[in-house]
Parts: C-alpha cells; structure tokens; sequence
C-alpha cells in the first residue's frame, strides 16, 4: 500500500528546513515587483531574484530566508524591507514512515525530528508492531544504509534517540516478521554510521 502523504498545514512551517525542490512564496511589503508566488529552490539550493540575483536559500528556515533577503536588498538601497517568505510546497525535507504504525504516510520534518518523533506523527504503533525491529533507511553518498533500533530501550533511555533527515524512511516491523526486516540492512547502527553525515 503506497503511504498517503500528510497535510503540511498540520505542522509549524516557521521550523521547516528549506532545501532543493522546495517552492515558496516571497512578499516585499509596498514592492510589488520583487514579490513573487512562486519560487524553488534549485538542485543547488539558490533561488533567483529581482535586483539581488542568486540567493542561499538551502538550509535555512523561511523566516531566516527572508532576513537573508532583507539584508541584501538592504544593500541595494531599498531601506528597512519588510520581507516575509512562507513555505508553497514542501518537497525535500520529508520522512517516510510505514509498515505497523497507526497511520502510515509521508511527513515533512519540522526543525528537529527523532525517531520517535516520527513514530508519533505517524500516531503510534499498533498492537502487533515489532518494537525490537524498528529501521531506519537513509542513502549515503548515492548507497542505500539502514539500522535496526530498539524502540522499548529508546524510550527507556538505554538508547538515544536518533534524530532524522529528510529523505529517510522508517519502518515498523510486525512481530511475525521479525526476522524479515533484518535483511534490508546493510551495515553497522546508524547511531554511528550517520552521525558524520548530519
């Protein structure tokens, strides 16, 4: 079953990471002519606009984004801007969660996201879950990883609790299938693994 995707209105997009593919919209208070509807980001994390050119718009929240963008127009003689950019369509900073959780789907992240975090967007896990069986799929440097985490001892707190990254996914395994999500793994925990990748 293909995950539905989740309502971004749900969550706070002030806290959101901007990054490739994302669209938002850009308003300059009495300018009309550097306001726009729509804009993305490109592959390499810019946008493009009136009087000021190429924009560093990766990485950072849309209200940083527009302080970034006040601070150059401010350069160019336009004095005291009021900027504000809101967050179109959230593309790129997203997590997957899927297999025995109460409501399967596609999440944007918003600011810090754990793993538990994720678990709980997804409203939980069910009665037949796998606690012991939880992955974490990411792709490192074009190679696909993944760990298993013990859900029990994270929230314990035996384990930290893993903090995501856009383009992850996380399954909930189902105890009859214990042993069935060990096979998609293909390295050591990602508590070491990624933490150099963040």
């Amino acid at each position: 079953m293909i995950p539905a995707v989740a309502d971004s209105k749900d969550s706070n997009d002030s806290d959101y990471i901007l990054g490739p593919a994302d669209v938002i919209s850009l308003t300059v208070l009495n300018e009309p002519d550097l306001s726009l509807k729509e804009v993305q980001i490109t592959t390499g994390g810019n946008i493009s606009l009136p009087l000021i050119g190429q924009v560093k718009a990766s990485g950072l929240t849309p209200d940083g984004l527009a302080k970034a963008i006040a601070a150059r127009l401010s350069e160019r003689m336009l004095r005291n801007p009021d900027v504000t950019v809101n967050l179109a369509t959230a593309v790129s900073q997203k997590v997957v969660v899927e297999g025995s959780v109460t409501k399967p789907g596609i999440y944007p992240l918003q600011g810090k996201t754990t793993l538990l975090g994720a678990i709980a967007m997804a409203q939980g896990t069910t009665r037949v879950s796998a606690l012991r069986e939880v992955v974490i799929l990411r792709t490192i440097n074009d190679k696909p990883m993944g760990a298993v985490f013990d859900i029990g001892m994270i929230r314990r707190g035996e384990l930290p609790d893993p903090e995501l990254v856009g383009g992850d996914t996380v399954v909930v395994g189902f105890s009859a299938l214990k042993s069935a999500w060990r096979d998609i793994l293909t390295t050591a925990p990602l508590i070491t693994v990624f933490r150099a990748y963040r």
